[in-house]
């Protein structure tokens, strides 16, 4: 027997990470376990989040972003830039400097705040036991007081289109294109879909999405959503709603899609194809058949509201349980569940979780859209501010996009919080800490915002819900 810990996390994602630190931070004896390794055959920190997800894509997104500002946008600042042109290989390379970067930061950390790093694949025995298979196929076993489930998740893959080597790819493989493909399809027009299929219009590509879907990201408030449809046409993305696709044939270097819509059977032929259908939770093979740990019907570990499992001192988080699959849902999860194992008192509130989405302009929400609520029949009011009235906007060529505040419309308590503009992913913060506090949209509506910024739109969107907004004249009787 190996040594015995206080806690053993399986998987170093954003969300085993951070439960590692925060538990050794909390004086107990910790572990983490993981199986990633990189292309030098080295163990590497990070998860999917790190390697092949969120700072990656944002990586390639902030440079084709640049690309085209360069190319459209800085004309009208005055600036003369010439023939811009891109060098893919170079952008990559920057991204793979990046990831190396942040997943080596991660592991000097362990070792600052004294966590165990076991290199392995970790499974969960019976009996409070961790059986941790290293690369080389030697199997060591560990006991822990407590365990942490933190296994992520992989990308969905459809039979009607097989991955297949350079031609049909998931969102990993379309991280790693050497040059713009001419014409790429992309199956799937939800968030990765939407970020991914960015990067390649920006860089010349032809791309076509096809969504099985028939309204455009049903998470985000509808007024929010069809802005950005059209503000996303406008850019070049070919969205097609209520295509479903049937089959891929590879021919060649060509890849041939079908898919049915509302004319009916329909084909188009695309040099390389991207599937972004969602992701499953990678929970296949983490429990053995006497570790007591359930799963639900879709392959999630089932928790409660403090991620316990069916098993006293088990605990699963992240996106391997129910809930939004996000990285920072998954890292608050992991401190919860750490400050619990050490006795003390913790909650999360996963009703304002903010989710972005890494378009240009950016697309960010917390909480209720106003179709939620009024499902839920709850009545509401609503305010909303174009940024096409903000001076700061104006100021930074950004005038796209705007800002919706939903409210109770009783206790005007806000309920949900929905963005698309510049740095919309910032701006949500202040739409989450209102909500962690139960903020009135009054109290937004009185609180003295900095100007000139864009966080304005926030304040005037809090402003407008009671027909008071200052910049945008104003439909409702002011009270």
């Amino acid at each position: 027997m190996a040594d015995k810990y206080d806690v053993i996390v399986i998987g170093a994602g954003p969300g085993g990470y951070v439960s590692a630190i925060r538990a050794a931070q909390l004086g107990l004896k910790t572990a983490c376990v993981e199986k990633w390794v990189s292309k030098e055959g080295k163990t590497v920190h990070g998860g999917t989040c790190l390697n092949v997800g969120c700072i990656p894509s944002k990586a390639l997104l902030e440079a084709s972003h640049k690309f085209v500002e360069a190319q459209h946008d800085f004309g009208d600042l005055g600036i003369e830039t010439g023939d811009v042109k891109m060098d893919v290989k170079k952008m990559m390379a920057r991204k793979d400097k990046i990831v190396t970067n942040l997943t080596g930061g991660i592991s000097g950390l362990f070792k600052a705040n004294g966590v165990t790093a076991l290199e392995g694949t970790g499974k969960v025995l019976s009996n409070s036991k961790v059986e941790v298979t290293g690369n080389d196929g030697e199997k060591a076993t560990y006991e822990a007081d407590n365990i942490v489930i933190a296994t992520g998740s992989v990308p969905v893959e459809i039979p009607p289109a097989p991955l297949t080597e350079g031609l049909i790819v998931d969102s990993t493989g379309a991280l790693e294109f050497q040059e713009a493909p001419k014409r790429l399809g992309v199956i799937g027009a939800g968030v990765i879909g939407l970020e991914l299929g960015s990067v390649w219009n920006r860089l010349g590509s032809e791309v076509t999405m096809l969504e099985a879907m028939d309204t455009f990201l049903p998470m985000v408030d509808q007024s929010i959503a069809k802005e950005t449809q059209k503000l996303l046409k406008k850019q070049g993305l070919d969205i097609k709603m209520g295509a479903r696709v049937t089959g891929t044939e590879v021919k060649g270097e060509e890849v041939v899609v079908k898919y049915t819509d509302s004319e009916g059977e329909q084909e188009q032929t695309f040099d390389k194809v991207i599937v972004c259908v969602g992701r499953r939770p990678y929970t296949q093979g983490v429990l053995d058949d006497d570790s007591g740990v359930t799963l639900d019907e879709r392959g999630f570990i089932f928790v409660d509201d403090h991620c316990r499992t069916s098993v006293p001192g088990v605990y699963a988080i992240g996106d391997a349980v129910r809930g939004q699959m996000l990285a920072h849902k998954a890292s608050e999860e992991g401190v919860m569940v750490a400050d619990i194992i050490a006795g003390h008192k913790a909650e999360m509130n996963y009703d304002a979780i903010p989710c972005v989405i890494y378009t240009a302009p950016e697309v960010a929400w917390v909480g209720m859209t106003e179709q939620q609520a009024k499902a839920e029949g709850i009545e509401v009011k609503t305010g909303s501010f174009p940024f096409a009235a903000s001076g700061r906007a104006m100021a930074n060529n950004a005038t796209e996009g705007s800002a919706k505040i939903i409210a109770d419309a009783e206790t005007d308590r806000v309920l949900g919080v929905h963005i698309v503009g510049q740095h919309a992913g910032e701006l949500i913060a202040q739409g989450v800490i209102a909500m962690e506090f139960g903020s009135s949209a009054e109290d937004l509506a009185l609180t003295c915002f900095a100007h000139p910024t864009l966080s304005e739109a926030v304040h005037e969107a809090a402003l407008a819900v009671d027909g008071h907004a200052i910049h945008v004249a104003n439909r409702k009787k002011r009270k």
